[in-house]
Parts: structure tokens; sequence; C-alpha cells
């Protein structure tokens, strides 16, 4: 019997479904567009595995209709687009690629993107001289603000969180810093300082978000939080839409609550039209790009597609979102290629 495996995008680098090709038998959804709920139960019925993005939504809804599924591998640092619980109740391990594809680093890169693009105006700038406005220079045009000197606060001290601190050095910038856990060895490395959330808001004028979504971290950036940011302060946010309040921001942006924002991630994706955030100037929005270096996507689907086959071979994977699963159904129980 072959090993039967669904890949949810033909737009995955090939790297990875070759990895998958030495072992099993390979259907790679070729669709133009994004793979459906519908398609979705229909495709994953039979498979014994699944190599998904972050845009796939593995909800209990699929997982009842994946009735031979033994492992997941989502090409994402983070894994919220899976419900971790359920696939641990039902015994399927998800693994995922944080650390070796650089995607940690790259994210960091790309948070400095936003913050510079903030700060200087790039995007409206930009526009201006597409739009043929630029008839005259003058020394107040798109005034924008520095960034040496000036605090940056840091919510979630993972691994994008710390490089993002060390990238700061550079600017000769105060990084501060709010985690549910201290780390002061890294305060230490890194020259940074840790305070409880509502003084980082009050003090810093970059807020730079980096935690994972969770019950705890859904909304954490509402009404109260934007309200005691600076008037001159910019909010930037690559960790994932639902940490901020959206509604909340339009407001803040209205009233001038802060000075602006950079948002990678949305409550809703893709952003529809109406969405109020794509009339404000001061804003700059990017489609969830954050990781998307062509580097980092290969090594990130190389990786996790290497763990997908590690589980199937019955070895225990280095990064595995749900190690509790292991109690449900024993990593040698899962093995089905020799």
């Amino acid at each position: 019997m072959k090993i039967k495996v669904l890949v949810t995008s033909s737009r995955i680098p090939s790297i990875g479904i070759e990895i998958l090709k030495k072992y099993c038998e390979v259907e790679v959804y070729r669709g133009e567009k994004l793979l459906s709920k519908t398609e979705l139960k229909k495709l994953i019925r039979d498979k014994d595995a699944v190599l998904c993005q972050h845009i796939d939504k593995i909800d209990k809804e699929i997982l009842d209709c994946a009735e031979n599924l033994k492992v997941i591998g989502t090409c994402t640092a983070g894994y919220d687009n899976i419900d971790i619980g359920e696939a641990t109740r039902r015994g399927i391990y998800v693994v995922y690629s944080p650390v070796e594809s650089g995607v940690s680093e790259t994210t960091a890169e790309f948070t400095w993107t936003l913050i510079l693009a903030c700060a200087r105006r790039v995007v409206e700038a930009d526009r201006f001289v597409r739009s043929g406005r630029w008839v005259t220079w003058s020394p107040d045009l798109f005034l924008g603000t520095e960034i040496r000197g000036k605090i940056l606060g840091i919510i979630g001290l993972g691994r994008i969180g710390m490089n993002v601190a060390r990238i700061a050095k550079c600017f000769n910038m105060k990084v501060l810093y709010y985690d549910v856990v201290r780390f002061p060895e890294k305060e230490k490395e890194l020259e940074i300082s840790y305070c409880p959330l509502d003084e980082l808001l009050k003090n810093s004028d970059f807020v730079s978000l980096h935690v994972p979504l969770t019950k705890e971290t859904y909304h954490l950036i509402g009404m109260e939080q934007l309200k005691l940011m600076k008037p001159t302060a910019f909010l930037i946010n690559v960790s994932r839409g639902p940490v901020v309040d959206e509604k909340a921001l339009v407001k803040a942006l209205k009233e001038k609550w802060i000075a602006g924002a950079a948002l990678d991630v949305f409550e809703k994706e893709p952003v529809g039209r109406k969405n109020p955030l794509l009339k404000f100037s001061n804003v700059v929005l990017t489609p969830h790009i954050g990781g998307a270096a062509k580097e980092t996507r290969e090594k990130m689907v190389e990786t996790t597609a290497t763990y997908l086959i590690q589980v199937l071979k019955g070895e225990q994977p280095k990064f595995l979102a749900n190690p509790e699963v292991m109690e449900v159904r024993p990593i040698s129980a899962v093995k089905i290629i020799p």
C-alpha cells in the first residue's frame, strides 16, 4: 500500500515535494485559486499526511474527514492554522519549521523594512512620485522622523523579537521588551530592558509585535493599549492579525492617538477592498510576506517535509508542535515507512 501525501499548493517550492516523492505518492493541488474548505475535505480523506501553508486552516471539521491522517507538516514558523488540541486528541503529529529555515532572521529583517518605511514615509513618497505630483522640491517635503536614539518596544521576545533587538543596536536605539517570561541573560546579551506592557506602550517610539496567536494574545492591542501610546509613535505588526483589534486601530488612526502603523498581518486575510485601513496614507500594508524570501521559503519547505518523513519513519522530529501526542499515539505506532 502506497503512502499518500497531499501538498496543498503547487506554489510550495518543489524541493519539499521531491523529498516526499522519494517515499510517498504525492498529490499536489494545482488550482489557480486557494484550496477551499470543501476541496480540502475531499482531498484529505484518504491521505496519510499533508504538507500545508499558513493559509490552510485545518480545524475539527477538516480533521473529521481525515480518516487516515497521521501527520501534518505546516510550512510555517508558527502553527495557529492548525487545531492543535483536536490533532493531538486524534493522535495526529504536527510538525513545523521555526529555526533552520532562517525565517526568524528573515522576518526580523522585514520588521525593520516596515519600521524604516514608517519613519521615513517611504510608501507615501513612492506614491507621490508615481502619481506625477512631484513638480518642485521643498525642505519640508515628506518630513519623517529619525530612528537613531529612539525607543523601540518589542512585545514578545521569541526568536524574531530577539533578532529585531539585535538589529536595533545598529541604530543606537534603546530597546524595551515585554513578554510573559522574563529573560535576564538575554537582557545582558542584547542590552535591553524588561518592563510591564503598559510602561512599554507609554514610552516607546516604535512598538513591534512578535507574539503567537493564543487566547491570551487575541486583541492584546486594543483601545486601552493604543490610548497609552505616544501620539508620535508607530505600531508594527508582523505576528498575527488578531493580536491587534483593527476597529480600535482605525479609531486610533482617525483620532491621531498614534502617528501611524505598518501591518503585514490582518484579522481577515486577504484584506477586503472595504477595509478602512486602506484609506490611511500613514499606514503601510503588506500581504503577509514577513518570511517571503526565496531562500527562506525553500529551506522552510525542505525542513518541514523532512520532519514529516521522520514521523512516518517512526522517528521523533526536531520540532513537534504537540509533543503531548506521543502519549496518545507513540511515535513507533505511526511508522509506515520501513
